[in-house]
């Protein structure tokens, strides 16, 4: 069955850097074929654009300013005409195999099937806090997900990352595409949304991208700010799945026990880390009352903040 699907593959992009060619590269190893490769590239000043249409991909190039986690993919998905998979990758994970993408659409042999996302490695130079952080969130066991494991999982049955996830296309215009409004967090909305359509949601183990960072203490508390707020953005999710409180708290022991195990001088690294996330997401909640202009150097995604 996955033979028949038509596959695009799917990347955001500004200013790709150095594993740029390695990552195109891994895309064009890969086993299946694609209906389309296309790009939106935001205001690019290096060799991004040009890298890309060399490995044969579609460049629709934005400014800057009307980039957008949610809708920027949507141009994309409204870009790839007659495709039935929307495969969606970042510019800084690479494909760790060959297979990689046939394993992650394998997924949708499943009709119920309406997402599916891959596992993601750390890369061979990572740090302890970032192996720990994909150890941690991307197990090497998959498992396929309905709405009946809410009550077991709560707010991490929605979980996913659009670093590298595959649609239906079809699944995803029936909830509507992907958000315009949100801040960040555009693939958990979606998730959301087709398992309480009665959608099933697929983790794919087999499927893998090396995909890490390693974050300043200041990078910890923009990334954990506005993380809240696409929680205080989206209080439905939590009205309806649970706060995300337990998977925090899970978090911070999984990291403490890790490094004590592993790598015993990360520890004060780990600390003043867990010490960012915490501050960053508790005045994440207070972002109305915040002016623009501060909201921009609170925020790692400070364009989204428009006057």
């Amino acid at each position: 069955m996955t033979n028949d699907l038509k596959i695009s593959i799917l990347i955001p992009t500004l200013n790709a850097g150095k594993e740029w060619t390695k990552i195109l590269k891994s895309i064009n190893e890969q086993a299946c074929e694609f209906k389309s490769k296309i790009a939106v590239d935001s205001g690019s000043n290096d060799d991004t654009v040009i890298e890309a249409k060399k490995f044969g991909f579609e460049v629709i190039e934005i400014e800057k300013r009307e980039f957008n986690h949610g809708a920027t993919r949507q141009l994309l998905v409204d870009a790839c005409v007659d495709s039935d998979i929307c495969v969606f990758i970042t510019q800084d994970a690479i494909l760790a195999s060959s297979q990689s993408i046939s394993n992650l659409v394998k997924a949708f042999d499943d009709p119920g099937v309406g997402m599916a996302y891959g596992r993601q490695l750390p890369h061979l130079n990572a740090e302890p806090l970032e192996t720990h952080a994909r150890l941690f969130n991307y197990p090497s066991t998959s498992e396929v997900l309905s709405i009946a494991d809410h009550k077991r999982l709560g707010f991490k049955v929605f979980f996913c990352s659009n670093s590298f996830a595959a649609y239906r296309k079809s699944a995803l215009v029936a909830v509507g595409g992907f958000p315009s409004d949100s801040i960040m967090g555009e693939d958990a909305i979606i998730a959301a949304k087709m398992l309480i359509a009665g959608l099933k949601k697929a983790y794919v183990a087999e499927a893998t991208v090396y995909h890490s960072h390693s974050y300043t203490l200041d990078e910890e508390f923009k990334r954990y700010f506005d993380t809240r707020v696409f929680h205080e953005q989206n209080k439905w999710l939590i009205n309806k799945f649970g706060r995300p409180t337990g998977e925090g708290i899970k978090f911070t022991k999984s990291e403490l026990k890790y490094v004590f195990m592993n790598d015993l001088k990360s520890i004060f690294k780990s600390i003043t880390s867990l010490g960012s996330k915490w501050l960053g997401y508790k005045s994440g909640k207070y972002y109305k009352k915040i002016p623009t202009k501060v909201l921009r150097m609170l925020s790692m995604h400070k364009y989204y903040w428009n006057d």
